[in-house]
């Protein structure tokens, strides 16, 4: 399998991310960016990541530098000639990616898959402007790529199932969990985890409780690593309201992924979080820390009314086909590092607390953003149970 040659298109934190995966897995990559200086700070980080590396006993000089060699880093797209798949990861403009994609066709031999890592546009989009378009297939690493352990596989209703089935081979044999879902928004994380930003901030609107509380509460009832609020600052709020709102509208306006005035205002405001030094919580060297109201009944409370509300999403997106059960709740846990699956967390709480839940959710508000999953309904009325 590391015969074959690698082809990655954009050398930002992304891009150079997943070259120096498919380096330590044997293959020889090519890594091409328009901008020479991309190329050299990514060949820059690359060398410091393996520095570190040694000066930790974690790899020798002799095998890092051995890696490094593979990588060929390059502003020509023909040097993709000898590849048998490239990955593109570059900026997420679907005009953009339809110049790439046509560019390499015509370089690359008649049998490479031609992949994208989009997080949010689609691969049937992305692929038909290729003379081939069975060859192209979403795959889709999370950041870091080196240290994320979950891929999403996405075909296109064009993709051929011998793309499909080499590429999650290629994928696998990088020592990477792959999950296949369909191409339709978000694929599994980014629609699953909607509503644990979404109904956060709908519950601080509501005035029940600050930002330090409602993190405190899925941290400590929910066993959460970061609560939505310290995660959303982690992440980016200008490029989580942007995936929010990008949901929101491929999904017809769903209700379910309406985005939050408030996240929307801190965005405005410059206050994305910490690498703006602000966000939802201060981040500068004399701030005082946000103290949570640490009252266990309202932390529970929190807590149920966010599980829910994934729980809900995870259903539907079993109903719908988007993935199979196994590879929804190894997304979840794999992709976003949620405790447990939450297919398995319906399970252990009760498929008719969920439903309870969701109905008197659905009755007091009356909005469509409750409404529970047929699937939901359907399994508790039969009295199954996902596992």
């Amino acid at each position: 399998m590391n015969s074959i040659h690698i082809g990655v298109v954009g050398a930002g934190t992304m891009g150079a991310g997943i070259a120096q995966v498919a380096a330590q897995s044997g293959h020889q990559v090519v890594l091409v960016d328009a901008n020479p200086e991309a190329l050299t700070k990514a060949e820059n980080g690359l060398r410091k990541v393996y520095d570190k590396l040694i000066e930790k006993e974690k790899i020798t000089r002799e095998k890092a530098d051995e890696i490094i060699a593979r990588i060929q880093f390059s502003i020509h797209l023909s040097d993709f000639k000898e590849s048998g798949l490239i990955i593109e990861a570059i900026i997420e403009k679907l005009e953009v990616k339809h110049q790439v994609f046509s560019a390499i066709e015509a370089v690359v031999s008649e049998n490479c898959i031609i992949a994208s890592n989009t997080s949010s546009l689609s691969i049937a989009s992305i692929g038909s402007v290729l003379k081939n378009p069975t060859r192209c297939i979403g795959i889709h690493f999370f950041n870091p790529a080196p240290l994320m352990p979950l891929v999403e596989i996405i075909p296109a209703v064009q993709t051929s199932n011998e793309t499909l089935t080499l590429a999650k081979s290629i994928i696998d044999s990088w020592k990477k969990i792959s999950v296949v879902t369909k191409d339709t928004p978000g694929f599994i994380v980014n629609r699953v985890a909607r509503p644990f930003y979404g109904e956060a901030l709908r519950i601080y609107e509501e005035g029940i409780a600050d930002f330090a509380t409602i993190d405190w509460a899925m941290t400590t009832v929910g066993g959460f690593r970061m609560g939505p609020f310290t995660l959303m600052d982690y992440i980016g709020n200008d490029v989580n309201y942007t995936v929010t709102e990008t949901v929101f509208e491929a999904f017809y306006f769903d209700p379910r992924f309406k985005p939050s005035f408030t996240q929307k205002r801190h965005k405005e405001a410059g206050y994305f979080g910490r690498k703006s030094g602000k966000g939802f919580f201060d981040y500068s060297a004399d701030a005082t820390p946000a103290t949570p109201t640490e009252d266990l009944d309202l932390a529970k409370s929190i807590f149920e009314r966010i599980i829910v509300m994934l729980i809900n999403e995870a259903t539907d997106a079993l109903f719908l086909n988007i993935a199979s059960r196994e590879d929804i709740d190894l997304a979840m846990t794999n992709g976003v590092n949620y405790p447990k699956g939450l297919l398995k967390w319906a399970d252990e709480l009760g498929l008719d607390f969920v439903l309870n839940s969701l109905e008197n959710l659905f009755q007091e508000y009356g909005e469509d953003r409750y409404r529970p999953s047929a699937l939901l309904r359907r399994m508790v009325r039969e009295g199954k149970m996902f596992y």
